[in-house]
């Protein structure tokens, strides 16, 4: 088990400094000085030249990153250059609003996916499988940001429930803030539910066909205690690399959702530091959401080894 993470570990810490040097060359292609930009195009070529300099752009490509890297290790993200702020300050607070976002939207998808999953399994062939299969499909199709003024719509237009939009911070009113998150969490968790729900779903009726499920009906128990008591458990593998999938793409979407439910999330912020082409701040950013997505399949992979014994035995030797 030790040798399995220490495996996984290492692979991850190499994922993090290839992104990195992806990330770090593809914004250094981009066309343009970010300088010129800054300062706007009637700027003297000296002022230009020395905001270079203060900005570290004359510096060798390759000493620009090691040094960027070296600063990301000890948590310096460097300095943005529109907002005049340490870019990990910048971040951090919009972390605030997107990493509760994601996990409030993870949660609904689990709580919604998951049963529908199993209950269309275990009524494989009836109307409740059919029903809960059309309403998985439809969720599927639809767009989260379609859902989002659905929702808003009905809960903040018509009921007036919920707000339509921004945020309130944490420490100013709690219950505002995650009255904030309810409509924003819903529009990005249906789809995702309804993905989960097929997933789970496949995964079940895959297993219902083992052998060992037949054992377990041949010892007196029914198909639904077959299932549930057995199958369940061996069904989570996929299940775990959609949920891993899931928490990627949720950290994404999050750029679509928070703009149009006025949300100060992180893609908020890496939509505007990219239209002020604040290339610090976005390399910085993007290079915050790799890391989260890759913690997360790191995770995933240490779920599988709880989940599969035989992969403890096969690391072990």
């Amino acid at each position: 088990m030790t040798l399995y993470i220490a495996r996984r570990f290492l692979g991850f810490l190499a994922t993090l400094l290839i992104a990195a040097a992806i990330i770090f060359v593809l914004l250094d292609l981009l066309p343009g000085d970010p300088a010129r930009f800054i300062l706007g195009i009637n700027a003297s070529d000296a002022s230009v030249a020395a905001l270079r300099t203060q900005m570290g752009l004359d510096a060798p490509a390759l000493s620009r990153f090691l040094s960027w890297v070296w600063g990301v290790a000890r948590g310096d993200f460097g300095l943005s250059s529109t907002q005049r702020a340490p870019v990990s300050e910048l971040i951090w607070e919009r972390m605030a609003v997107t990493l509760p976002l994601t996990l409030f939207a993870m949660v609904v998808s689990m709580l919604v996916g998951l049963p529908m999953g199993i209950i269309a399994a275990m009524r494989r062939g009836k109307a409740a499988d059919t029903t809960l299969m059309v309403m998985a499909q439809t969720g599927v199709a639809v767009p989260n940001f379609w859902f989002g003024m659905l929702l808003t719509l009905i809960f903040a237009v018509g009921l007036r429930w919920l707000p339509t939009g921004g945020f309130t911070p944490w420490d100013e009113d709690a219950g505002a803030a995650l009255r904030a998150m309810v409509l924003p969490g819903m529009a990005l968790a249906l789809p995702q539910a309804a993905i989960l729900a097929r997933v789970m779903r496949t995964a079940l009726v895959d297993v219902a066909e083992q052998d060992f499920i037949r054992t377990a009906r041949a010892k007196g128990l029914t198909r639904d205690q077959a299932l549930w008591r057995h199958g369940v458990r061996n069904a989570l593998l996929p299940v775990l690399t959609i949920l891993g999938l899931q928490f990627a793409f949720l950290i994404a979407g999050t750029i679509i959702v928070e703009n149009v439910f006025y949300l100060p999330g992180l893609g908020r912020l890496i939509f505007t530091a990219i239209s002020e082409r604040d290339l610090v701040l976005v390399r910085g950013a993007t290079l915050v959401l790799v890391v989260v997505v890759s913690a997360t399949m790191l995770l995933v992979d240490l779920g599988y080894a709880l989940v599969d014994p035989r992969l403890r035995r096969e690391s072990g030797r």
